[in-house]
């Protein structure tokens, strides 16, 4: 009787066990989800760009296959909505505690730091055909705040195109320049000064000189007076 009943627990069979999902270091991962993927997807962009972007260069530090993916996204054009919400997400909606005038200043401020840190989004940013909700969210509010300051509704989209236009191509100028900050600004023009001669491009030389190699000068000074202008000229409809 014994030996029978310790037989069928030898041959009964065994649920097999889910293998345990973990990471590169043996601890424990994360549930797979699509906010986790879309991170990800961000982390690999502003690394390498977008040019970069696959599904498996977005599953790899995942640590899951590429297939694995789909049941969170759609494929790339999806995991590229996502991050472009996500930039959006990341950009202060105008302070309605504001004028107007001060609350676009604000959140176009917001918008250069967050393009800055992803340098892959300036490009992206309007492109896509299935905007998330902090896209729709983020566009509102821009709205929202010209019309409460008197803007016809024409006049507000033109505002916006105005000011987007401005702070794409700035961001885009300012991304392609040969340095990062004032200390390499410094060095790059002074060597271009160097070895340009003066009488032949004065002006260049005069600019270098008496403005860009001054003291305190930061070319990021540069938006803030464009945006400015902009804003000083734009106004609610007479």
């Amino acid at each position: 009787m014994g030996d029978e009943g310790e037989g069928r627990r030898r041959t009964s069979p065994r649920t097999p066990r889910a293998p345990r999902a973990s990471g590169t270091s043996g601890t424990p991962r994360a549930p797979l989800s699509r906010a986790s993927v879309i991170r990800t997807a961000v982390a690999v962009a502003d690394e390498k760009g977008t040019a970069a972007l696959s599904m498996r260069a977005v599953a790899e530090p995942l640590g899951v296959q590429a297939m694995s993916l789909y049941h969170h996204v759609a494929g790339r054009e999806d995991i590229l909505d996502g991050m472009v919400d996500v930039v959006f997400g990341e950009i202060d909606l105008p302070p309605r505690d504001m004028d107007w005038r001060s609350a676009v200043r604000h959140r176009t401020c917001s918008a250069r730091a967050a393009l800055r840190r992803h340098p892959w989004a300036v490009a992206l940013m309007d492109s896509r055909k299935r905007p998330g909700p902090s896209t729709l969210r983020h566009h509102d509010a821009v709205l929202g705040t010209l019309r409460g300051g008197g803007f016809s509704v024409p006049m507000a989209a033109h505002a916006v195109s105005l000011i987007d236009s401005y702070l794409y191509g700035f961001v885009m100028q300012e991304l392609s320049l040969p340095f990062s900050g004032p200390a390499e600004l410094d060095e790059v023009a002074g060597a271009i000064l160097r070895e340009m001669p003066a009488d032949a491009y004065p002006h260049l030389a005069e600019i270098a000189t008496e403005h860009v190699l001054k003291p305190g000068y930061d070319y990021a000074d540069e938006f803030a007076f464009g945006l400015d202008l902009i804003l000083d000229a734009l106004g609610p409809d007479e």
